[in-house]
């Protein structure tokens, strides 16, 4: 026999009961601690970005420093305009025939002729862009490179200015 519910107010079910008591209040635990979670992971990755930025500029600060000529080490200065696209692609060919080359055997320089100490350095030795300059340790001038080139051609002009 079914139990009548009293006047005004619904008949309470098994199923309302249990229902009520799984649902939680307030947000649990396990959804904070995942919450926290993506947060650090973030954190995480916004440093590792930061840190690879700040290297990279420093890296390029360092390129540009063109008082580093004839400090002992074999030089090797693109004279180079950001904007030009057969600069960049001799820079990318003359980064490629460096790799092995160790910071203490011959050094990679850049004259932005974008600037006031690019365009000096370049018209101090009558050169026009897309131009690379081969010094040895004492800052002579060695050899001229022209025009694009590539790594394998590069290579060789390189080897015999670290020796």
């Amino acid at each position: 026999m079914k139990k009548k519910a009293k006047r005004g107010q619904p008949a309470k079910s098994k199923k309302n009961k249990s229902s009520a008591q799984q649902m939680p209040a307030a947000p649990d635990r396990r959804r904070f601690l995942n919450k926290m979670a993506w947060i650090g992971g973030g954190i995480v990755v916004l440093g590792g970005a930061t840190l690879f930025g700040a290297r990279s500029v420093r890296a390029k600060v360092a390129e540009r420093d063109l008082t580093r000529l004839g400090q002992g080490v074999p030089t090797v200065v693109q004279v180079h305009d950001p904007q030009c696209p057969i600069c960049n692609a001799l820079q990318s060919q003359t980064r490629q025939a460096l790799k092995g080359f160790g910071q203490d055997e011959l050094q990679y320089l850049v004259a932005d002729i974008k600037t006031q100490e690019g365009q000096s350095f370049a018209g101090r030795f009558g050169v026009p862009h897309v131009t690379l300059l081969l010094f040895d340790g004492e800052g002579n001038l060695v050899e001229t490179l022209q025009g694009v080139r590539q790594a394998s051609e590069l290579r060789p002009s390189f080897e015999r200015l670290a020796q």
